[in-house]
């Protein structure tokens, strides 16, 4: 980590019992900003996610971009001396981050209450599907589901078009960094009541925040919100558009004073007192119309040319980028992709942390920690286990055998 000193969260310790995407991003926002991370995986096989494609090397790509710089350690939970060592390590810890269906924390006598007893300081952030409490909230729950449950599903896509889920971990991220965002509030309140708390994260939850006005307009209106491919729903113009040389770009006219500069830019003075295109609400009205213009008039030429006369006329666009666009362009290479070192990926790219600390440079990405990597270290400095004690551990399949 490049200046410990300085980090957000120095001198937190994280323990994380999390698999997947969803928990353990919100175990990476985390070490992002200096806390010490320490991941609990199965000593056979590992957090799943080590499963996930695509890979390279017979490394996750997935994985790697989560769990780069955290500490893993081979425990079996599913055994009595396993979730006593786990014990140990949590009663250490400052925050415990876990994302096993609801109740199972506590049918192995871990719930917050009783782990609190031991750790009065202890912030349990839970993740999990339908949450906590409700009706469903045995339920298991996958991205894939909450992106369906929320609403977003729903909405995403061309009216034309079925229901549509992204083609990556959307819900698992938001409610991965829901969590970070609950833990960092928890840990606040800490320091003000010397008490943690218990954080429940849903992983439908954020994500169905983050529709807008779906809800409430439906409560307010009866009108349920449909989908609109590329346009908002709620301003015009905007979408993305297809320019001369077949590449992509978006506008995002969203305002009254960007739809006026867009106007002169597209060297159209006269729609901005054209009535039908003078004000959002009726362009909002005569969508379509002003559309066709708008694609007319990106597609006559170079996307570069069009990008710089909007740019000229502080009109909000952006090429519709691919990763081999992102990482070629000076801004994103500068301020928002980090170097992944030492692994069998080569020299990698992967985006840093979401957001930037002044005085803080941020970490360095430096291994993925293979299955119980750390085991040995983090058994025997943080709850004295000996080496005899750890032979008979392994040996018994409780910890990685290569611990």
């Amino acid at each position: 980590m490049s200046d410990t000193s300085t980090a957000p969260l120095a001198g937190v310790k994280v323990v994380e019992l999390g698999s997947m995407y969803a928990a353990p991003t919100a175990g990476r926002m985390l070490r992002d900003f200096g806390a010490e991370v320490i991941k609990v995986e199965d000593p056979r096989q590992g957090d799943f996610a080590r499963q996930w494609q695509p890979a390279h090397e017979g490394l996750s790509i997935g994985f790697a971009r989560l769990n780069s710089g955290k500490r893993s350690v081979g425990i079996d939970m599913r055994s009595e001396r396993g979730r006593d060592l786990v014990r140990g390590l949590v009663s250490g810890a400052d925050v415990l981050i876990e994302n096993f269906r609801p109740g199972r924390m506590e049918a192995w006598q871990m719930s917050y209450k009783e782990l609190a007893e031991e750790n009065p300081g202890l912030v349990m952030t839970r993740v999990s599907g339908f949450g906590q409490t409700g009706p469903y909230r045995e339920r298991p729950g996958f991205g894939t589901v909450a992106e369906t449950a929320s609403g977003y599903a729903y909405l995403n896509g061309w009216p034309h078009t079925p229901p549509t889920s992204p083609p990556f971990g959307f819900a698992d991220s938001i409610a991965g960094i829901s969590a970070a965002f609950g833990t960092a509030m928890a840990l606040y309140r800490r320091e003000i009541s010397g008490h943690g708390t218990e954080v429940d994260v849903a992983l439908y939850e954020p994500l169905m925040f983050i529709l807008g006005d779906a809800v409430l307009n439906y409560t307010a209106t009866g009108t349920v919100m449909k989908r609109h491919g590329n346009a908002s729903g709620a301003a015009s113009p905007r979408g993305i558009y297809e320019s001369a040389d077949g590449s992509w770009l978006s506008i995002a006219a969203s305002n009254q004073a960007i739809a006026m500069r867009l106007f002169d830019a597209m060297g159209r003075a006269d729609l901005k007192t054209d009535e039908r295109y003078a004000t959002n609400t009726a362009r909002m009205a005569n969508n379509d119309s002003l559309q066709e213009i708008v694609v007319a008039w990106v597609r006559a030429r170079p996307r570069d040319e069009t990008l710089r006369i909007l740019d000229e006329h502080e009109v909000v666009a952006a090429a519709v980028n691919d990763s081999s666009d992102i990482v070629k362009d000076q801004h994103f290479l500068e301020r928002t992709l980090v170097d992944l070192a030492g692994t069998v990926l080569g020299p990698a790219l992967t985006p840093g942390p979401v957001l930037h600390v002044r005085d803080y440079d941020g970490p360095t990405y430096d291994g993925v920690p293979t299955v119980g990597e750390h085991t040995r270290s983090v058994l025997s400095g943080l709850l004295g286990t000996s080496d005899q004690e750890l032979a008979e551990l392994s040996a018994a399949g409780v910890v990685s055998a290569g611990a």
